[in-house]
């Protein structure tokens, strides 16, 4: 199973100087929709993909796909995610599913001088009129998905959910080795540096910390494969090739 975890584009919050007041559930700038315009271009062109590798012989070899053959696209429920999951789906003929998890460290709220200010975000409704073909779980409901009582998540709740859905991963890469005849999954995840951070180091085994950090500019893509049932291979984190220079951020 390929795994590949992809930053959303940059949003107006990503461009605020430090110090400025940040918006709830920010959503993409222009750059950060051209920046998801061009990964989605990039997934679509199986000329990009790195050589098929087998951990076995440790050979590797060019394999013939017109895209990244990605099976499966979820998206966190977040504005930015959602705007910059749609024209992947598009380039890629996929339906999209929100996946709650996912979501950013610290949920939907807005830190003011006098406290934190939460929100639900957005409603199935929304979510359906901005987004019609995207998959809904049943926690995103017409009252939104961010449950307000809990104002802004901790970073250790954060590292929970990565726990989980690392787990959730490795329990599906399982069922495909258990069954030899099923066909490929290639799973894209589009969230948040701080999440993909925490999931890399939840897949990877590694301690939670905030000593060491995987960067991850908008739009990078890292790529783990799941072989066999517990082994991992990281092919590489936070490539940005679909992007110039001057659109990196």
């Amino acid at each position: 199973m390929e795994l590949y975890l992809i930053r959303h584009g940059q949003s107006v919050n990503n461009a605020l100087p430090d110090g400025e007041p940040r918006i709830q559930d920010s959503p993409l700038n222009e750059l950060g929709q051209a920046q998801a315009a061009r990964v989605a271009a990039y997934l679509a062109d199986g000329r990009n993909r790195d050589p098929r590798y087998s951990p076995a012989t440790g050979y590797s070899e060019r394999e013939t796909m017109s895209t990244f053959g990605i099976t499966h696209l979820y998206t966190s429920p977040m504005r930015r995610a959602l705007q910059t999951t749609l024209p992947i789906a598009q380039a890629l003929n996929l339906h999209p599913e929100v996946w709650i998890d996912i979501h950013e460290h610290g949920g939907i709220y807005q830190a003011r001088p006098d406290g934190i200010t939460a929100f639900p975000g957005l409603t199935s409704t929304q979510i359906r009129e901005q987004f019609a073909n995207y998959v809904l779980p049943a926690g995103v409901t017409e009252a939104g998905w961010w449950d307000v009582n809990k104002g802004a998540e901790e970073y250790y709740t954060a590292l929970g959910r990565a726990v989980k859905v690392a787990g959730e991963l490795r329990r599906r890469a399982r069922e495909l080795a258990d069954t030899p005849d099923s066909p490929p999954e290639r799973i894209a995840l589009v969230s948040h540096g701080t999440f993909i951070d925490a999931l890399i180091k939840a897949l990877l085994n590694l301690l939670p910390n905030r000593q060491m950090y995987f960067l991850m500019y908008n739009t990078g893509i890292t790529r783990i494969d799941f072989v066999d049932h517990d082994r991992l291979v990281l092919r590489y984190v936070n490539r940005t090739m679909h992007l110039p220079p001057d659109m990196i951020s």
